[in-house]
This record gives structure tokens, C-alpha cells and sequence, in this order.
């Protein structure tokens, strides 16, 4: 009997010290991966640096953890610089009594606040616990518009779930005729620009001022901007369409209600009106493979293609130097600053002109 007793007393012995170094190893993984990684890759969304430092890392971290790519850091930068200015301090409530840098009411808190860094419980003063509380309201609000079927940007409907609730966007079928929800979602939205850059945490350096550098620089600007099968002109952004099998999410023609480029449209515009390429990926290598270049010469503003053997070419990026290569991918995700050899499967790779 003592032998089962002490048995069953290592057993359940054992079993808490288990179940403890599991919740520790869960504590000590969840604190390890938020710790603070200013390197940038390109592949979340840049800031520039009116983003305060102490925000970048967790933007980053809102901006990966969203499957939605038009939920970058730069959106949700411009978002906090309208809601608080990025103030942090505990004497900072709105009128309807919001806290914190994202502005949340105790009510939508208690949704969607964590204690993201492990300090002193969720907090929505506390930079990490609002940014990552922002970042995964967005992310829902932004699913919730691409599945309503209610037309418009669904960057447009997710801010303006955000400052006026989802009902009103589902109530009204669009952005509601608050003139507080306007001014919210149309300064947003302008202003997405000046919060994004090219990589993590700094300008993307550009020499000299020739035609290439000049339309380096108009496409660094757009980063952040959703992709839209079909869409953008010389102009600028525009929405897209769908052809059957292009420019569909989820079986939904996303393309037609996204306002954004294509990765040839991206090229077109950064390059307009200098040099006015061509419309498509394919008749833009026809227009400018007299002028090839090759890999190991690679200059800023170059344009890269990929084709499925020495077939159709069906992708465009603009090389940005340092290995890199700027572009508009894919339905779902949005124009991105990312490194040649991920861009696109390296088997496709084609070759490299100079406009």
C-alpha cells in the first residue's frame, strides 16, 4: 500500500510538474517570438519613419498575422496616427471614453484585448496589447467585408466597421453617412502612403535621378496598395475584373471590387509617361528585349519576367537593388518589396530588360 501511495503520489507529482513546464514553455514561446526584430524582409509592409520605433515591430507582427494582405503596417500606422497620433498616454479618452493608442471602448476590449507582452495583464495603453488587439479586429472586419458582398474597398468598409461599428456598414450597404466615418476612412486611406516604405523600417535608397530611379521611386510609393487583376492605369490604382480564372478569392471575383495594380499596371504607371510601356507583362518584354540585361548587371528600375518555359511571360517586377525586386504578385496580396530569388519560382525566371 505505502509503495502505491508514493507511486501515485510521484504520479501526480509528475503530472503537475508537466502540466507547469508546459504553461511555462507556452508563456516563454509566446514572449520569444515577440521580441522586438527591427531587421524588416520586406514581406509584411514597410513604415517610414514617421512610425514611432516603439510601434514597428508589433505593426510588423499585426501585419503577418492577418491572411488578408490588404491589412498591411502601413494601413494600420495611418489608422493610429488618425485615432490617437500615436499618443500612449493613460490621460489620453475620447469623448466616448476610447483608450490607448487604437482607441478601444471596455466593450470591444474585452473582444479583443490580450496581454500580448506578458506584462501586467491586457492593457489597451500598452503598445504591443493595442497594436496586436488592432491589427486582429481589422483582420476580422476586413474578412467580414470581402464576404458581405457589399461593393466598395474593403479596406474602406473594415475602417469604417472600426470607427462606426459593423452594423452601420451592414445597415447602410457601404460606408455610413456619418460625416465623422468619412473623414475617418478617406484620411486613412490617403494618408496609407506616407506611413509605408518599401522595407521594414526605413526609405528605400535610390540614386541619381534618371527615367529608372524616378520610376522607382513612384512604385515605392504605392507599396501597400492591393492587388487588382486587371486594374490600374497610367493613373493610378483602379479596380480590376475577373476573366474566368484570374482575380478571384475565395471563388469570389475579388479583383472587381478592389481598387489597386496588376504587376504590369504597376510597371506602366511607375514608367508613365516618360516611357509609356505597354499594357500586359508580355508585350512589355516584346517592347524592351532589345535591351537585355544580364542577372549579375542588374541596375535599379530594370524590369524582370518570368514565363512558364520560353512561353508566355506572365509576370513583371521592377528590380530595387540589394537582391530585391518590387512588385504586384498575386490576387490577395499587395504591392511589396520582397527578395528576386522568393519573388516568383526561380525556375520561370526569364530574363531582365532595361526600359
Amino acid at each position: 500500500m505505502r509503495k502505491l501511495l508514493i507511486g501515485t503520489i510521484s504520479t501526480v507529482v509528475g503530472l503537475i510538474s508537466f502540466l507547469v513546464l508546459g504553461l511555462v514553455l507556452v508563456i516563454a514561446t509566446e514572449i520569444d517570438a515577440d521580441l522586438p526584430d527591427d531587421s524588416g524582409d520586406g514581406l509584411a509592409g514597410g513604415m517610414t519613419a514617421k512610425v514611432p520605433k516603439e510601434f514597428r515591430h508589433w505593426l510588423r507582427r499585426a501585419d503577418r498575422e492577418c491572411k488578408h494582405r490588404e491589412v498591411t503596417a502601413g494601413l494600420l500606422a495611418a489608422q493610429l496616427h488618425q485615432e490617437s497620433g500615436f499618443n500612449t498616454s493613460r490621460k489620453l479618452k475620447s469623448k466616448a471614453f476610447a483608450k490607448g493608442p487604437a482607441q478601444f471602448v471596455d466593450g470591444t476590449w474585452a473582444t479583443w484585448g490580450r496581454d500580448i507582452d506578458g506584462k501586467n495583464g491586457a492593457d489597451p495603453y500598452d503598445v504591443p496589447d493595442a497594436v496586436i488587439a488592432q491589427g486582429r479586429l481589422m483582420c476580422s472586419l476586413l474578412g467580414q467585408a470581402k464576404k458581405s458582398g457589399i461593393k466598395g474597398d474593403p479596406r474602406a468598409l473594415a475602417l469604417a466597421g472600426y470607427n462606426a461599428g459593423w452594423g452601420a456598414v451592414q445597415k447602410y450597404k457601404g460606408i455610413p453617412p456619418y460625416p465623422e466615418t468619412q473623414h475617418y476612412v478617406s484620411i486613412i486611406l490617403r494618408t496609407v502612403k506616407d506611413f509605408s516604405a518599401p522595407d521594414g523600417g526605413g526609405d528605400l535608397k535610390v540614386a541619381g535621378h534618371s527615367t529608372a530611379a524616378k520610376a522607382l521611386r513612384k512604385a515605392a510609393r504605392k507599396i501597400g496598395t492591393p492587388y487588382a487583376y486587371g486594374g490600374g492605369t497610367p493613373n493610378g490604382p483602379e479596380r480590376g475584373f475577373c476573366d474566368g480564372n484570374n482575380g478571384y478569392a475565395n471563388g469570389v471575383c475579388a479583383a472587381s471590387r478592389t481598387k489597386g495594380f496588376d504587376c504590369s499596371s504597376l510597371m506602366q504607371y511607375a514608367y508613365w509617361p516618360k516611357i509609356k510601356l505597354p499594357r500586359t507583362a508580355h508585350a512589355q518584354y516584346d517592347a524592351t528585349s532589345d535591351h537585355p540585361v544580364a542577372r549579375d548587371n542588374l541596375r535599379q528600375g530594370d524590369l524582370l519576367f518570368w514565363s512558364h518555359g520560353t512561353g508566355f511571360i506572365y509576370h513583371v517586377a521592377m528590380y530595387a537593388g540589394d537582391g530585391k525586386v518590387l512588385h504586384a504578385p498575386r490576387t490577395g496580396k499587395s504591392v511589396e518589396l520582397v527578395p528576386l530569388k522568393t519573388a516568383m519560382p526561380a525556375r520561370d525566371y526569364r530574363g531582365a530588360t532595361r526600359p
